[in-house]
């Protein structure tokens, strides 16, 4: 028997790919367009596990076969977000270490080049160091770093010029765009140094996506009017699953789960059509028998810490004051003056708490009013409440 793929999976067969291809199709028709000079850039949305990321991969292996060159980055696996310390510079060390790795891989050499771009330009470099061969430039002074971003993120152009005979066009996906959020004050400025070198770039299509529901204000930053691409970026969202196509899914890819109308309408309502947790619950169910509301409460009770690992690492990370916010919170909404009351401290010493609790898509504030955002961790707490007689803190 066949168990569907593993939420965690990001690349998937092609006949694991289901659902998607009328956005597919759209988002590649947009990306021909880079093949006339004329390169979109696009911001693609979506709530974390909606399959951005798989639909990303599944963007590359196509547009890679037809002639592109797609060049996939991951903001969240840079060495200085990992280590809890995400700089500028961090960042577009990873952006340069991806586009090397992945030419090499597609056997595009580019050496004499990049030699030549180092060697015209006036560089105040401290040292250099090599990433699959090549140099890269250490910075002498934190004055010279829009040198070193402008130099790789002019990278994908010049690629394109040396090698416009047999390429149609460079992609480039940034996924866990979110991340940038770390940088704090600095955030604007990569934003605004982003945008001022792909604006020029004709032969060079974009698609920028992470965790970004449709109210982030990061999504305002990037997209609106007064943001810093002005309205000019093309923004599609991906949705999650329909009930009738979570359904149908389910019954052709999964057809030994026994559902009944009642139990299925739990299955659907716990996992909200969120294709990350449909697969991973539909994968612990058990198989052949008729299925109750109560087997789905209980299968998916007993595997939420594996179904929302990544919402638990976020938990980790957040201060004491940040989880008694949350906490405070899990009963009902809550004015600030009414969290600072339950919390015993002055309500405007929480300004900074809230502000993170917000940015991380934790909690919403309509109009004063702070209630909980992220409804899988709620219910994480309040199972673990239920089972330990205490919220984990640790």
């Amino acid at each position: 028997m066949n168990k569907l793929p593993w939420g965690s999976r990001n690349n998937l067969f092609d006949d694991e790919f289901y659902g998607r291809k009328k956005e597919l199709n759209n988002m590649k028709n947009l990306l021909y367009s880079t093949e006339e000079s004329n390169a979109p850039e696009i911001l693609l949305t979506g709530v974390r596990g909606v399959g951005k990321t798989v639909f990303l991969n599944k963007i590359k292996k196509e547009l890679n076969e037809e002639g592109y060159l797609c060049i996939l980055i991951d903001f969240s696996t840079s060495q200085s977000y990992q280590r809890n310390n995400l700089t500028t510079l961090g960042l577009i060390k990873h952006y340069y270490n991806e586009i090397i790795r992945q030419t090499n891989e597609k056997d595009i050499n580019f050496t004499n080049r990049i030699k030549k771009y180092l060697k015209t330009n006036n560089f105040e470099i401290k040292d250099i160091t090599t990433i699959f061969n090549l140099p890269f430039p250490i910075i002498k002074s934190n004055e010279d770093e829009s040198q070193i971003n402008n130099f790789v993120l002019n990278l994908p152009q010049e690629i394109y010029e040396e090698h416009k005979d047999t390429l149609k066009g460079v992609i480039i996906l940034i996924d866990e765009f979110q991340v940038i959020k770390e940088l704090n004050e600095y955030m604007n400025s990569f934003l605004w140094q982003l945008r001022g070198n792909i604006q020029n770039h004709n032969n060079v299509g974009y698609i920028i996506t992470g965790s970004l529901s449709i109210d982030d204000q990061l999504i305002n930053d990037i997209a609106s009017q007064n943001g810093v691409f002005g309205g000019r970026i093309i923004t599609q969202y991906l949705t999650p699953f329909t009930k009738k196509t979570t359904r149908d899914y389910l019954n052709e890819k999964a057809p030994y789960l026994n559902f009944d109308d009642e139990s299925f309408e739990r299955f659907y309502k716990c996992t909200n059509g969120i294709p990350y947790y449909i697969n991973t619950l539909a994968n612990q169910l058990p198989s052949d028998t008729l299925l109750t509301k109560e087997d789905i409460v209980e299968c998916f009770d007993n595997n939420l810490y594996f179904l929302i690992k990544y919402l638990i690492n976020t938990w980790i990370r957040l201060t004491n004051r940040e989880k008694d916010i949350f906490i405070t919170l899990l009963e009902k909404p809550l004015h600030r003056n009414e969290i600072g009351e339950k919390l015993n401290v002055n309500p405007a010493s929480l300004s900074k708490y809230f502000n993170k609790l917000i940015k991380l898509g934790l909690i919403n504030n309509d109009h004063g009013l702070y209630s909980i955002k992220e409804l899988m961790i709620k219910r994480w707490l309040e199972v673990e409440f239920r089972n330990n007689g205490y919220y984990p803190y640790r």
